[in-house]
């Protein structure tokens, strides 16, 4: 069965009547919107070339409501112009969601369920689609100016939109819902320190010391599940790197947007329609290293590039960043070790803990609670190797609701005082 035919069969499935149905809304004007729609594309080729405007638009749609002989309400006309614009000019159904900016996610589950983040939580939002065509028609339309494709030999894609926003397509037949689209939109305005502990998402003293620790070079990897709001945290560290050192920042797709004036930013490649061409974040790790990086910030380490990484940490990178996926700081040092075998070498599981623990200053874990709201629920200094075991001391914790510092001073500190970060010990408890 051909992917058309899928998409086909899927749109039967789920039509009104059908046992699959979801409390599906039927425009009653999309065949009329489809017919306009049609007749403006047409009319829209034979203007000069240039970037077509919603007020180059509006006469268009105006004269083909007037001859469609159709009494429309003023408000339905209204939409069907905007919808009708934001088809040929936007994404489509989605383009109010892309400009709101109290959304941070847009989850379009098939052609008729579309979800929304705020504010941490997932809301339902009553938009559709016509169909999965329709879907896929959107999908294409953000992917292809970006030189990637979407089709049944090549069913899933990652890209990113202008803005930055991060986008993960799939569709049939690995998706049995109907091409599936999920957005992770960009504050237009990166979030700052400040931002964070107006959330409640850490403590003055705990920026503070983050502070002190991205400017003293020190290894740090933030932690935390998927939404955790790893990323975003990782952005605000990677602000107080000093303006003179030169930074190099590798992800598969580019998100953290840095305002050093030194910033080298690389990213995956994946392969072509022959199977060939990918690059990898290992490979690009390996090539960073030849690039005289000050520091190396990874967005995100999830395979053998781990052990680059660790690397580059144990031989003068210091001050290196990344992110990985782990519930606890003990877990994201598991996940570490599993990782670096996923490198390919045979490195006994001694050396590996050796690798790590001297690698690793710093677990920054971060979480998102019930309610929806992002804490940074650790924070995790890493002493050492003893015995077998990676030995850690939480110094700020996230507990019963509030945030303290367990009273340790670091084994670190003196590293911070070295290189003029004078905290001072209250800032412990």
């Amino acid at each position: 069965m051909s992917l058309l035919q899928r998409l086909e069969k899927q749109k039967e499935d789920t039509s009104v009547g059908s046992p699959f149905a979801k409390s599906v809304k039927i425009d009653p004007w999309q065949t009329l919107k489809n017919k306009i729609h049609n007749n403006v594309i047409r009319s829209l080729d034979k203007l000069p070339a240039g970037g077509v405007t919603s007020e180059m638009l509006l006469p268009f749609l105006q004269k083909e409501l007037n001859e469609s002989q159709e009494t429309i309400p003023r408000a339905e006309r209204e939409r069907i112009m905007q919808e009708i614009t934001d088809e040929i000019l936007g994404f489509g159904p989605i383009t109010s969601l892309l400009l709101d900016e109290s959304v941070s996610e847009i989850m379009v589950n098939g052609p008729y369920q579309v979800y929304v983040e705020r504010k941490g939580k997932l809301e339902l939002t009553p938009i559709t689609f016509a169909d999965n065509d329709h879907v896929l028609h959107i999908i294409e339309k953000i992917v292809a100016p970006l030189g990637r494709r979407i089709d049944e030999s090549s069913p899933l894609v990652d890209a990113r939109l202008k803005d930055g926003s991060r986008v993960n397509a799939i569709i049939p037949p690995l998706a049995l819902n109907g091409p599936t689209l999920t957005i992770r939109k960009f504050a237009k305005e990166p979030f700052q320190v400040d931002d964070l502990i107006r959330f409640g998402t850490l403590t003055s003293n705990m920026a503070l010391f983050l502070e002190a620790c991205v400017t003293a070079r020190i290894n740090i990897v933030v932690s935390g599940g998927t939404g955790s709001g790893k990323t975003t945290t990782l952005g605000i560290l990677s602000a107080y790197i000093p303006a003179d050192e030169r930074i190099i920042t590798i992800e598969d797709a580019a998100e953290l947007q840095l305002r050093q004036s030194h910033v080298i930013s690389l990213e995956t490649r994946p392969s072509n329609a022959e199977g060939k061409g990918q690059i990898s974040i290992r490979d690009l790790v390996i090539n960073a290293l030849r690039m005289r990086p000050e520091r190396i910030i990874v967005g995100e380490v999830r395979g053998g590039e781990a052990l680059d990484m660790l690397q580059a940490m144990n031989t003068g990178h210091d001050g290196s960043l990344t992110t990985g996926h782990a519930n606890t700081p003990r877990d994201m040092l598991a996940r570490l070790e599993t990782m670096v075998l996923m490198a390919g070498m045979d490195l006994p599981a001694r050396a590996i803990r050796e690798q790590i623990a001297s690698a690793i200053d710093l677990i920054v874990q971060q979480s998102r609670l019930r309610d929806g709201s992002r804490r940074v629920t650790h924070i995790t200094e890493v002493l050492g190797l003893e015995g077998d075991v990676i030995t850690t001391q939480d110094i700020f914790r996230f507990e019963h609701g509030s945030f303290r510092p367990t009273g340790i001073r670091p084994h670190l500190y003196e590293r911070l005082i070295s290189a003029g970060q004078e905290l001072g010990a209250g800032i412990f408890g």
